[in-house]
């Protein structure tokens, strides 16, 4: 089940060839803005666009990325199961909205474009990446507190700027906001007190403190479905940090009975919206092992299915195999 990373998304035109060197170097979160290769400058050209935001398939992003010859396009790959991604998001469309067209976000949910996911080597999400001419900028992944947000779009639009792309595009929400004397702000999300401390350990990438306090939160209360959702995308994202894909992948490779490689594959295939493909992989592990390497897998498929979410249809299917495989 190795993982290559295409020259091309799904539908052509953008080269994403430089990002496999990305990951076999083992550039990892928060790396910074990296320069694109080549990049085709637009001068101050201003193009009329629907929004400001928009989300993008596997099918319409390559009509979205052209844009990027204007304006940088910020990508953000997420999953309505990924908690970090819901305190992120709303970030990324604020920032987004201030810059008044200096900037299009295109959001990507990556359970339903899994050809995006897999071009974008998402190895966790929240993934932000942005596209200048055409090129893919590494940007950072997890959650991140709005000041660095600020930051880090301010060194793309300079980046950007230096390779020829300063131009706008103009959104009907731009046109309502100059004819508006107090337009409204942006609603921020609102974390219960209780939550604050885990959600501020995620945001700035402590996931062993933000696992503990998810704990503590579930200790006074057991029945935060909230809480428990958090805690364990926390608990992937902590057994995924300070590993590279590659490193992962090869090492379920070079042993398909080593319970914990596989374990630690099928969780970077969740973190990379390739649900089915990290559900097969631990039922086919299920039914071939013995009942102590049964019991553990059993327990990460569990909490695996609270990751993706339990009404998912994936979901269901996979456990009604796991029940079969039990009884």
């Amino acid at each position: 089940m190795s993982q290559q990373m295409p020259e091309r998304i799904p539908g052509g035109g953008v080269d994403l060839s430089h990002l496999a060197a990305r990951a076999q170097s083992g550039a990892g979160a928060g790396a910074g803005v990296a320069a694109p290769t080549e990049v085709a400058g637009s001068g101050g050209q201003t193009i009329d666009v629907p929004s400001l935001v928009v989300d993008v398939t596997d099918e319409s992003f390559e009509q979205v990325a052209q844009l990027s010859a204007a304006v940088p396009v910020v990508v953000d790959l997420w999953a309505e199961w990924c908690q970090p991604c819901k305190t992120l998001g709303p970030v990324l469309e604020k920032v987004t909205r201030e810059l008044e067209g200096r900037v299009l976000l295109a959001k990507v949910d990556v359970d339903a474009n899994p050809g995006l996911a897999q071009a974008f080597q998402a190895q966790s999400i929240p993934t932000v990446v942005a596209l200048v001419g055409g090129r893919p900028v590494p940007l950072f992944q997890g959650a991140m507190p709005e000041a660095q947000v600020r930051e880090v779009f301010a060194q793309l639009l300079q980046l950007a700027a230096q390779h020829g792309v300063s131009g706008r595009v103009n959104a009907p929400e731009d046109e309502a906001a100059e004819g508006s004397e107090t337009p409204a702000a942006p609603e921020e999300p609102r974390i219960p007190p209780a939550h604050l401390a885990a959600v501020e350990a995620a945001e700035r990438g402590d996931y062993a403190a933000a696992v503990a306090e998810w704990e503590a939160v579930l200790a006074k209360a057991p029945a935060d479905a909230e809480a428990r959702a958090a805690l364990v995308q926390m608990k992937l994202l902590q057994r995924l940090e300070g590993r590279t894909a590659d490193e992962i992948r090869a090492a379920a490779a070079a042993d398909a009975k080593d319970v914990e490689a596989q374990l630690r594959v099928a969780d970077l295939d969740i973190s990379g919206g390739h649900v089915e493909d990290a559900f097969l992989r631990l039922l086919d592990l299920f039914a071939e092992s013995g009942d102590e390497d049964r019991a553990v897998i059993r327990e990460r498929l569990l909490e695996l299915f609270e990751v993706v979410g339990v009404a998912d249809p994936r979901v269901v299917a996979a456990r009604g195999r796991l029940a079969n495989l039990l009884y």
